[in-house]
């Protein structure tokens, strides 16, 4: 299983947000850093085929970004997840798989196994409009799970999130990680995101960590490592604690007394070439379809199939044993 970028360009606003960008999604839990305006969004709608890029292809195993089979096997969580008033966590789950493709029954039986793997069974007849800010961001990882994906895309997912609470979404992600062949990226501009990072289980946790940059026109992240080598980036003498922020910083070349150049050039060490690993690279779908394409087609009582009623698909699947559950 593998996702590729290859030669992918994509400018916003006249600016280029990436250019000839290739990459190769690695193995396990990546953690994807970079200040503000970097392009790890843009990165992220590219992967989940939301963002057609300018120039390039992108395709997992194979099939390529924008087909049926692509858009089932990659889940995508946004920035935010937006509950739906009137829908439980079970229903909101469920329509995200139709909205994917699957029969209702199927959707339906399906939301129930993912809110389980999140944790979220006891939540599963709650009103999404009533759950708390990390029951939300669960809710929005068991969406990126109900269809079975392969690739889970997440942006700043734990944004918001009391440490307590990133920790139990952290300990679930790498659950989901470690049961089976399911990759995952998330990408945020703070390194404290994932707690476990600046902890001695950091490596436990986090498989590679990405770095990209706002100036950046390289054609592969500026850095890409693993945890531990990231962590050691840090000057000597900081604090464990503190030493995401300081690694990060000095990738990016701001840490104080160092140049930027220098920084950069010690950052690509990090990266590695892609024709040393025979051709590959170095080492917003799921969640918007339920942010916004199922508020939007919810509330103008449209189907992904341009039939019926999105509100009425949901409830039809609903606990209440609703006619036209197939459970």
């Amino acid at each position: 299983m593998t996702l590729v970028l290859s030669g992918c360009g994509h400018a916003r606003g006249g600016l280029s947000v990436l250019r000839d960008f290739h990459w190769e999604l690695p193995d396990g839990l990546t953690l994807l850093l970079g200040p503000e305006g970097a392009g790890k969004s843009t990165l992220l709608g590219i992967a989940a085929s939301e963002l057609t890029p300018d120039s390039g292809t992108v395709a997992l195993d194979g099939e390529p970004a924008g087909s049926a089979s692509y858009r089932r096997a990659v889940g995508w969580m946004p920035d935010g997840v937006m509950p739906m008033t009137g829908l439980t966590a079970r229903e909101f789950v469920a329509y995200v798989g139709w909205l994917k493709g699957m029969r209702r029954g199927k959707a339906w039986r399906a939301a129930g196994r993912a809110l389980e793997r999140v944790r979220l069974t006891e939540h599963a007849g709650s009103r999404t409009s009533r759950l708390a800010p990390d029951g939300l961001a669960l809710l929005g990882l068991a969406t990126g799970l109900v269809h079975d994906a392969r690739v889970l895309l997440l942006d700043e997912p734990t944004a918001g999130l009391h440490l307590h609470h990133r920790e139990v979404f952290q300990d679930v992600l790498r659950e989901l990680v470690d049961e089976g062949e399911l990759r995952a990226l998330l990408a945020t501009a703070d390194p404290a995101a994932l707690p476990a990072l600046a902890t001695d289980g950091a490596a436990d946790t986090v498989n590679t960590v990405a770095v990209l940059d706002t100036d950046q026109d390289e054609s592969a992240p500026l850095y890409s490592g693993t945890a531990e080598d990231f962590l050691s980036r840090a000057p000597k003498g900081t604090a464990r604690g503190r030493a995401p922020a300081a690694a990060l910083a000095a990738v990016l070349g701001t840490a104080p007394g160092s140049g930027r150049d220098g920084a950069r050039d010690g950052a690509r060490d990090g990266v590695r070439d892609p024709a040393a690993d025979g051709g590959h690279g170095s080492g917003r779908d799921a969640g918007r379809d339920a942010g916004r394409d199922a508020g939007r087609d919810a509330g103008r009582g449209v189907g992904p199939d341009g039939h019926g009623s999105g509100r009425d698909g949901a409830e039809e699947s609903g606990p209440d044993g609703a006619e036209g559950t197939d459970r």
